[in-house]
């Protein structure tokens, strides 16, 4: 299974230590496409320029998209990234898990919120969470995958 991970990179990299949480647990399930979210060497400023600048990432990280099976984003700490990596799979009706953490104070986006079982053939769910029980929400849900 190949799983594409969304998580804040530009938008700010406070829940990094979640990512890396996040990401450990997902690959007992399969390829984590994009496991450099989680990458203590990622800054807000992005990754390195080196690699052909935001244009070749795009490119890059569509493709990982498609080639996806499910979507798990960390969706807490806002990012127009992630939002818009959601939305695309969304149109790709993919199967798409949203983690969010009420403890951070802050309140979800509508347009996440609000999506979860309205759109068409894609599955979309949200899930609101607490960081120590994020292991046991990802063992559900990819046990629940497993059953389909």
């Amino acid at each position: 299974m190949y799983i594409y991970f969304c998580g804040s990179i530009r938008g700010g990299r406070q829940d990094l230590k979640i990512y890396q949480r996040i990401v450990k647990k997902l690959q007992n399930y399969g390829q984590v496409l994009t496991e450099h979210v989680s990458h203590d060497d990622i800054s807000e400023k992005g990754e390195d320029a080196t690699l052909g600048g935001d244009k070749a990432i795009y490119e890059r990280d569509m493709e990982w998209l498609a080639q996806s099976d499910v979507v798990v984003a960390e969706v807490t700490q806002p990012s127009l990234g992630v939002g818009y990596e959601i939305g695309q799979a969304t149109a790709m009706k993919k199967r798409i898990l949203c983690l969010f953490r009420p403890s951070s104070e802050r309140v979800l986006s509508a347009m996440i919120r609000g999506a979860e079982g309205k759109l068409g053939s894609s599955v979309f769910q949200v899930q609101d969470y607490k960081e120590e029980d994020v292991e046991g929400i990802l063992e559900n849900y990819f046990g629940e995958l497993a059953k389909n």
